[in-house]
């Protein structure tokens, strides 16, 4: 039986079936209802999928009972995703990957990042005085990058897959052609980004009716993305980054003020890197290097708070909350001052990751009150994100294990759809700084290392993680949400790790959040008690009740089964076999 004949035909009864459209998987509700599911999240024998998407956690399924390997599943997810959340991926984006197959030691790494044109440069986005022009890099065609996520999955297919790429993005064509019904996260967006979307009659035509943006139980098709999907299928990468659709993209894109062209679509590369590794309470934490920030600042906040008792603290406690909140305020410090791409300026990877550092580091944070804004950025010599972005996690036990973080940047990116094609371009441009002490969409402080440059690849928070246990993955996990990917990804590691949560209760904990500018604790969903914000106060934070956006999507390997969570939060599915 076909994806579509299982599921999508009850769609298109959506106004009678979208009680029973989110039992069978979009967005699914019931099943996190369950008692069981809020103790404990899902397990499976032999494989898990874990995503934000329902009917895109069904298509990797559905890969696995074809015979498919956990790449192959992957590769039909990030296609599906797409389709499934507009708002936050898809194939005019990019993206990272990091994969543990049975015959590797440690786990690979993939870049698949966007692109800065061959045309962009560090004034493009300045006025004439060289001040910020508001909106000029997050909307419209200007503010998009190369994309790079078709190429990134042709690659991994090529070395990894085992069935046809026909096979894998049928699922997504079919979700495309169909249809499924809006749900809230997606309304929500539509409406938000609704004045720059009515701008473009192509980006119009999908995501409004009458006049007025779509909202939350009317149908949602993309005929033209199907058509482009099934070009990609037949004509590989060639399908999306020449012929018709490369055509398209450069064309449409350059008549509305981009500068993206068919040389640069021609001339994108996937990068292989090397992971960062690092080690906390017995275990080997390997994710995302440069141009990401994300693994190296998570290895960061770990090492400064190992040494410190947090256990005996108790989680949500004043003192233990301080304490991860100043190593997260230390470590964006070091996010604006020495990150970028590393194919472009010098990245101290090491030293930054280093156990003697963050030893020194944690000499500053004094127990019973907050660095100050000046204090925290002073430095000695080594001894710049909402929503936004999906993630999904795949594991079997075979020895597999996917772990990818994937995004169009904000919420439905540039807004542009490129006529014809049903293609959403990224906005991915916002994620250079401006100029130096410039900050971008999600408020992160820019810096020197992070300006624009010709083909180089903006600055990232995304942050797809595995960890290993004498060489055996025990945990892999990530997140959407922008600068706050890294910290909800470190507090989930720390309530796994250290406060011995099982794996339900470390994604569902109450999350909070440090980026040193704004100097501030932001606490997210189910708030701390009251008398814990006013020690926190007492100390100095100034602490902010603001939802994260973060959507955790976990598995853990238990020995005897695979443990899957999809973040309680948010609109997923977690399934195992």
């Amino acid at each position: 039986m076909t994806f579509s004949s299982n599921l999508l035909p009850l769609l298109k009864k959506a106004p009678l079936l979208i009680g029973l459209l989110f039992l069978a998987g979009c967005p699914s509700k019931s099943y996190k209802k369950n008692k069981s599911y809020k103790r404990y999240g899902v397990t499976g024998k032999r494989s898990m999928i874990s995503t934000q998407g329902p009917l895109s956690t069904k298509a990797g399924q559905l890969i696995f009972k074809k015979g498919g390997n956990a790449v192959d599943a992957a590769i039909a997810i990030s296609f599906a995703i797409s389709v499934e959340r507009p708002q936050s991926t898809g194939i005019g984006g990019g993206g990272f990957l990091l994969l543990k197959t049975p015959d590797s030691e440690t786990p690979l790494s993939f870049d698949f990042r966007e692109m800065a044109p061959h045309k962009s440069h560090q004034k493009m986005f300045l006025g004439p005085n060289g001040e910020e022009q508001k909106g000029k890099s997050i909307n419209g065609p200007l503010s998009s990058g190369v994309p790079g996520l078709v190429a990134g999955l042709f690659h991994i297919h090529k070395k990894f897959g085992t069935l046809p790429m026909e096979t894998l993005i049928e699922p997504a064509a079919k979700m495309a052609e169909e249809g499924f019904p809006i749900y809230p996260h997606l309304a929500r967006a539509i409406k938000a980004r609704a004045s720059v979307l009515k701008k473009y009659p192509s980006s119009r035509k999908i995501f409004f009716k009458k006049g007025e943006p779509l909202k939350v139980g009317d149908h949602l098709i993309q005929e033209d993305l199907a058509k482009t999907l099934r070009l990609i299928a037949h004509f590989g990468k060639k399908g999306f980054y020449g012929g018709f659709v490369g055509n398209q993209i450069a064309k449409e894109n350059q008549k509305e003020g981009g500068i993206i062209s068919l040389e640069d679509l021609a001339n994108y590369k996937v990068i292989e890197r090397e992971p960062v590794k690092g080690s906390y309470k017995g275990y080997d934490v390997y994710s995302m290097g440069p141009p990401s920030s994300g693994g190296i600042h998570i290895l960061q906040i770990l090492n400064i708070i190992e040494k410190d008792p947090l256990k005996k603290m108790g989680y949500g406690s004043a003192d233990s909350i301080h304490l991860i909140s100043s190593a997260m305020q230390t470590a964006f410090v070091d996010r604006a001052f020495h990150l970028g791409d590393s194919d472009f300026v010098k990245v101290p990877t090491q030293k930054l990751i280093s156990k003697n550092y963050a030893k020194m580091l944690r000499k500053r944070i004094k127990l019973n009150s907050a660095q100050t804004f000046e204090e925290s950025r002073i430095r000695t010599p080594f001894p710049k994100e909402s929503d936004e972005t999906t993630h999904f996690t795949i594991m079997d036990k075979s020895g597999w294990t996917v772990s990818s973080t994937q995004t169009i940047n904000g919420w439905m990116g540039s807004g542009f759809v490129v006529p014809g094609t049903g293609v959403i371009l990224n906005n991915e441009m916002d994620d250079f700084a401006q100029k130096v002490g410039a900050s971008n969409l999600f408020e992160a402080f820019g810096g020197e290392k992070n300006l624009i440059e010709p083909k180089k690849r903006p600055l990232s928070s995304m942050s797809p993680t595995i960890i290993l246990k004498e060489g055996k993955v025990r945990l892999a996990l990530g997140t959407p949400s922008g600068t706050r990917i890294l910290t909800c990804v470190a507090q989930t590691i720390i309530n796994y790790l250290t406060f011995e949560m099982n794996l339900y209760e470390a994604v569902a904990a109450t999350r909070f959040h440090h980026q040193w500018s704004p100097n501030e604790i932001r606490v997210g969903s189910n708030p701390f008690p009251t008398s814990v914000i006013s020690e926190l106060e007492k100390k100095g934070h100034k602490v902010k009740f603001k939802p994260l956006g973060c959507k955790i999507q976990a598995i853990a390997d238990e020995g005897t089964v695979l443990r899957g969570v999809s973040d309680p939060r948010g609109e997923g599915l977690s399934l195992g076999e």
